[in-house]
């Protein structure tokens, strides 16, 4: 696998074999892309969920989902979980993948961006979900446009034979907002 240039992510998208809709140019760094915060987050309602049953999945009736109006932050509190979403929508050939990193200078405020799904399969097409966490001792305020995290592309050595967008089981395509978990479906 090769990481794509600057030049090689401005080719992929001046020929649409990666699409970004809402990208803007000056986010397109020597290796890789930067994405931005969207408005609208999904918390759990933590005192009405006495455990979270990984088998029959959860109803998004255990969470809430909250639009920031503009101009205003989101205020992610200590050890708390939310899910968020990008504001630019991606969309992946069967021969690119994307690799999603926090950006260093949220580390630095204790606020994780990705928890685990830090890789973002061939034929992907959406926005993607971000599992964030403040593990600071203090309040941090997202507000929606600001840079959250970043993507990088590889190439893979062949097309995939069954990309994303083909599989049966693709539980997050098209994503438009913060997906809860589909966990259940793994199970089956």
């Amino acid at each position: 696998m090769t990481v794509l240039s600057d030049r090689d992510i401005k080719k992929a998208l001046r020929e649409k074999r990666i699409v970004i809709k809402g990208l803007k140019k000056e986010n397109i760094g020597p290796a890789s892309v930067d994405l931005t915060l969207g408005n609208c987050f999904r918390v759990f309602r933590h005192s009405e969920v006495t455990h979270i049953d990984t088998k029959n999945g959860i109803s998004e009736s255990l969470t809430e989902l909250i639009k920031i109006p503009k101009g205003r932050p989101f205020i992610m509190h200590p050890n708390e979980f939310a899910l968020a979403v990008t504001r630019e929508y991606i969309k992946l050939p069967a021969d690119i993948m994307a690799r999603l990193d926090g950006r260093s200078s949220l580390g630095r405020l204790g606020i994780i961006v990705h928890s685990t799904a830090g890789s973002v399969d061939p034929g992907f097409e959406g926005n993607i979900t971000l599992e964030m966490t403040n593990i600071a001792r203090v309040p941090v305020e997202l507000w929606p446009g600001m840079k959250i995290c970043r993507l990088t592309f590889e190439t893979l050595t062949s097309q995939s034979e069954v990309p994303y967008n083909k599989r049966k089981d693709s539980k997050y395509l098209g994503n438009k907002g913060p997906a809860i978990s589909k966990i259940e479906k793994d199970l089956s």
